[in-house]
């Protein structure tokens, strides 16, 4: 079975926060890390994935990423640090 995952990744300074959805999450979080994606998450420089969800349908998988969009930053700052609270780089242990 397919898994969806919305993620979230940001720089060395948790400044910018940049909400995605990919099928594949260890090869999207590697494109951004070799810049190999031009765009916001490459002037930016975000490739620190802090935060991720997993679902097995793209439809709720797109649906549950427009709304972490909506967020204000202070609840997606709150909802990275209850799962993730020192802001450790997920990647390594994809």
């Amino acid at each position: 079975m397919r898994q969806y995952c919305i993620y979230i990744v940001t720089n060395k300074k948790r400044g910018v926060l940049y909400i995605g959805v990919t099928g594949n999450l260890q090869r999207r979080i590697w494109q951004h890390r070799q810049k190999h994606i031009d765009g916001f998450t490459k002037k930016y420089n975000l490739d620190k994935l802090v935060y991720y969800e997993q679902t097995e349908n793209i439809i709720s998988a797109i649906e549950r990423e427009k709304k972490l969009k909506r967020f204000r930053r202070k609840w997606k700052i709150e909802l990275i640090e209850k799962e993730n609270s020192e802001w450790k780089d997920l990647y390594i242990n994809l």
